[in-house]
């Protein structure tokens, strides 16, 4: 059972390493990264603390060129993101709550004060997730630096 379990977690260790090496999508939006090349910055600042910046977008990626808006009102779409990310983080959170004995109203009022404290990671993950199933990654895209 041990060699088992050594061998599982080298497998599993050697998998996270590779999901998140540059050129895959996990890299991307965890760097906050442009999709198409993984070197330029999506938002302008990489704080999402700041809450006035909070969705501050670049329009073109800084690196390679590439506009993120690909069509008007392109990331319209990444609210169905941010309403699956914050389903799945409040059915979590109350699933771990409950089975620690806690009451329904203090369950409720702690995934309403977590959802509040994390909406701006939210927002953020949303657009990237939403541009990354759009925008593929391609070592071979051209860098153009923009002209100044």
């Amino acid at each position: 059972m041990n060699l088992y379990y050594f061998t599982f977690a080298k497998v599993s260790f050697i998998f996270t390493i590779h999901m998140f090496k540059k050129g895959t999508k996990i890299y991307s939006i965890f760097n906050n990264k442009c999709p198409k090349c993984n070197e330029g910055a999506f938002f302008e600042d990489n704080n999402p603390l700041h809450l006035k910046k909070v969705l501050k977008m670049n329009e073109h990626c800084p690196n390679c060129n590439f506009k993120y808006e690909i069509e008007p009102s392109f990331f319209f779409g990444a609210m169905y993101v941010s309403y699956g990310l914050t389903v799945g983080c409040a059915i979590v959170t109350f699933i771990i709550l409950y089975l620690t004995g806690l009451d329904l109203m203090t369950i409720f009022i702690t995934i309403f004060v977590l959802l509040v404290l994390f909406t701006p990671f939210t927002l953020r993950f949303a657009r990237l997730i939403y541009a990354n199933i759009f925008i593929h990654y391609d070592k071979n895209y051209k860098t153009i630096k923009k002209p100044k």
